[in-house]
């Protein structure tokens, strides 16, 4: 990845192109009945909510972190890539260009309304369900755990998808199975423990801790399982240096952390809209961001 930020993004380049779906990232676009356009935009979100100015160039580096584990996984699980670049499917040279490192063509899935959340170290709202159960999400723990200790075992703890302005609700397995029915919410569990622990010994080899992440699957016309929209970025995940990591607080993080940590700063009731980052908030999450992409990606 160059130094350079690609262009700035806004839904209305795209105005010739039915939009299927804005999310708090990435915006989808119709292209036929079997593909779409997924662009990622700049946009940040925290707290289930967007904030107002973007990060510049974000979307680029979410997209080559995306594409990068998508080849690393797709041994375990078809995903839903194409083989098909921007300049194919959009015939502005210009555009396409612009384009092209922030944008994906993707086969047209059922999305399954799941978030698959896997844990491999006590953080966040898995810490704060611990400390008031003994649990996360039902799954018991031993006594005694600190805030960012390893778990045990690797957990699957899905939430429920909320749509924008919303938050997810952590729920247990067994509800998952009552709304999706117990094979595909078996194979969602499954296939989402095996990539989070391929990818948490790949990043741990080059001294990043992966502690969770949350994947998203859809299916095709035929019901097959395929892995889907992005896939452990620092968006979707908390990645952690190992040298820095200690149980008992908080490490210092490559991802969205820092700007969540910044807000909690501030006398903000977690509700749109949200309050403006400073210039040097937004410069610190661009270098994060570049940082993880270098470490995660370089020389493979």
């Amino acid at each position: 990845m160059s130094n350079s930020s690609p262009m700035p993004y806004s839904t209305d380049m795209l105005s010739m192109l039915p939009l299927i779906h804005q999310g708090k990232v990435r915006d989808s676009f119709y292209l036929d009945d079997d593909h779409m356009l997924i662009v990622a935009s700049d946009r940040l979100s925290a707290f289930d909510v967007v904030l107002p100015n973007p990060v510049p160039g974000k979307g680029a580096l979410l997209t080559q972190i995306s594409n990068f584990w998508f080849e690393q996984t797709k041994h375990i699980i078809d995903n839903h890539l194409t083989g098909l670049s921007v300049s194919d499917v959009i015939a502005d040279p210009s555009l396409a260009e612009l384009l092209e490192q922030r944008s994906v063509v993707v086969k047209r899935l059922e999305p399954i309304p799941v978030e698959a959340i896997v844990r491999g170290y006590l953080i966040g709202s898995g810490w704060t369900d611990y400390q008031e159960t003994g649990a996360v999400c039902g799954i018991p723990l031993p006594p005694g755990l600190q805030q960012a200790d390893k778990l045990p075992e690797v957990i699957f703890t899905p939430s429920t998808k909320a749509t924008a302005g919303d938050h997810d609700i952590n729920v247990d397995f067994e509800t998952i199975v009552n709304a999706i029915g117990a094979d595909l919410a078996n194979q969602i569990r499954d296939a989402s423990i095996r990539i989070y622990e391929f990818a948490a010994d790949y990043a741990l080899q080059r001294g990043i801790i992966i502690a969770d992440t949350k994947f998203e699957f859809g299916l095709d016309a035929a019901g097959k399982l395929y892995l889907m929209d992005e896939v452990l970025t620092p968006d979707s995940s908390r990645f952690w240096p190992l040298d820095s990591w200690q149980p008992g607080s908080s490490p210092p993080s490559y991802d969205k952390q820092f700007v969540r940590d910044y807000l909690e700063t501030l006398d903000w009731n977690k509700q749109a809209p949200g309050p403006l980052l400073p210039a040097d908030i937004i410069e610190a999450s661009v270098k994060k961001y570049e940082e993880a992409c270098r470490i995660l990606t370089e020389n493979t």
